[in-house]
Parts: structure tokens; C-alpha cells; sequence
């Protein structure tokens, strides 16, 4: 599952996941659809913008990650921005990890998901 408030980047990182043989089970452009989709849909693993307007994707980690009564642990927080614009923002989340947006794929997916076979876990 994909959370960003750029429409464009999701339907492109959709369609780029989906070619590189990772289902996208669903999107949102907000943390109150996130947490809805997120409990509809049951995603194996959710990329989150830190970013998503007027709302922080840091914030819908820690929500997403403590929710009852299946928390996802499996967040991959991403930005267009570098990882140091963050300080150690991102290191005090309960995120799995970062990836910048241009860096965006399915292999850094995997690999942040400690699966060098190619398949999320």
C-alpha cells in the first residue's frame, strides 16, 4: 500500500511496483484513508510519505504500527527529500526504514525488507 498526497506519484510508483512484481494493494492520499484502507485492504508492508500536506507521515507510522488489533510493523517511510533533512526523525520512528523517492523500486523494497530473493516477506 502506497500513502502520498501527490495523486501523480502514487498512480506512477503504483505502476512502477507493479511491473518490478509488487502488488499494490491499495493507495491513499491521507492518514485517515491510510488507517482505513490499511484495515480493509491488510497490506503486507506500506511506503508512507513523511510529508502528506498538511499531515505527518511520522505521525500515521506511529498510529499505523500501534493499531489494534493487527498493527502494521512493516513501514517503509519515503520522501523526496534525502534522508539527513530528517536528523533522527526517522531513526526514533517505529518505521522498518527510508527510501527516497527517486530511489524508489522494487528492488530497494525487498532489500530494506531483508529479502535479497526478491519477494516481499
Amino acid at each position: 500500500m502506497i500513502v502520498d498526497d501527490n495523486v501523480r506519484f502514487l498512480r506512477a510508483a503504483g505502476a512502477l511496483l507493479e511491473h518490478e512484481g509488487i502488488t499494490v494493494v491499495a493507495v491513499a492520499t491521507n492518514s485517515a484513508e491510510a488507517l482505513r484502507r490499511a484495515g480493509e485492504f491488510r497490506p503486507d508492508v506500506l511506503l508512507v510519505d513523511i510529508e502528506l500536506g498538511q499531515e505527518s507521515g511520522l505521525d500515521l507510522t506511529r498510529r499505523l504500527t500501534a493499531a489494534a488489533p493487527a498493527p502494521w510493523s512493516r513501514v517503509i517511510l519515503m520522501s523526496a527529500h534525502s534522508e539527513d533533512d530528517f536528523g533522527g526523525l526517522i531513526d526514533a520512528s517505529p518505521a522498518l526504514g527510508f527510501l527516497a523517492k527517486p530511489r524508489l523500486s522494487g528492488v530497494a523494497i525487498r532489500r530494506l525488507l531483508g529479502d535479497g530473493h526478491g519477494e516481499p516477506g
